[in-house]
């Protein structure tokens, strides 16, 4: 491993949230070994205060858990608007529960047993998407369709001025699609695209995204902006 990639590494704090201690063992001496900065809760309760009272650049959570699982711990960040990536770990492989994952708001997901070099590949992905802050504004900054507008700089979207809180996912998965309005994007495209061509998950996954971030854009009353084509995909766009 080179040296300026464990200098990057060392500056990152990750929470781990997992009652295994053969797991916990395991990746706690990987990642810090990688030279990430790991703290530990062994349930879902302590996991759920750790992650509300300190700042963290990602969050991997198991979904089986004593006291609070990792679903509704995943619900319960989200709804408190912590934005912060969320790797989710399951001996549960299934579809279902992948969507169920994703649903809660998690932004990726890793299915029991995996490579060393598997998680280390996941959690830098999720590390390089995540938004980088910056006051810096003009015109080129701001993506706009309609009555919904996207900052590429503050990473920060709103619809007739009232601010749409977004995970990481949900923020690249607009922007790819304000920056192709009007054309119809097809599930492996959007795929290939938001989660990488290396992302290897069936695009089921698109369909639970686009539904997640359709729920926060096509606010009732205001027109629906984000289309399903039926047999081909999805489209932004204003309504006629």
């Amino acid at each position: 491993m080179s040296g300026a990639f464990h200098f990057l590494a060392a500056q990152m704090k990750l929470l781990l949230i997992e009652d295994e201690p053969s797991v916990v063992s395991f990746i706690r001496r990987y990642l810090t070994e990688a030279g990430y900065d790991v703290s530990v809760a062994l349930d879902g309760h302590a996991g759920l205060q750790m992650a509300t009272d300190n700042a963290f650049q990602l969050i991997i959570l198991d979904v089986m858990l004593p006291g609070m699982n990792g679903v509704a711990v995943c619900k319960q960040l989200r709804k408190q608007q912590d934005t912060t990536p969320i790797l989710m770990l399951t001996a549960l492989g299934s579809t279902e529960n992948v969507v169920s994952g994703l649903d809660s708001g998690a932004d990726d997901y890793l299915v029991k047993p995996f490579k060393q070099a598997e998680l280390l590949a996941r959690i830098r992905s999720l590390l390089r998407r995540q938004p980088e802050a910056t006051s810096a504004l003009s015109p080129s900054n701001i993506l706009k369709i309609a009555d919904l507008e996207l900052d590429t700089h503050t990473k920060s979207a709103s619809r007739c001025n009232e601010t749409i809180v977004l995970t990481a996912t949900e923020y690249r998965l607009l922007e790819y699609m304000m920056k192709n309005p009007r054309r119809v994007l097809s599930r492996m495209e959007i795929l290939e695209n938001v989660w990488g061509v290396d992302f290897n998950m069936n695009t089921k996954v698109v369909d639970v995204y686009v539904n997640y971030l359709r729920k926060k854009v096509n606010r009732k009353g205001l027109s629906t902006l984000i289309q399903t084509v039926v047999g081909m995909g999805y489209m932004l766009k204003e309504e006629e």
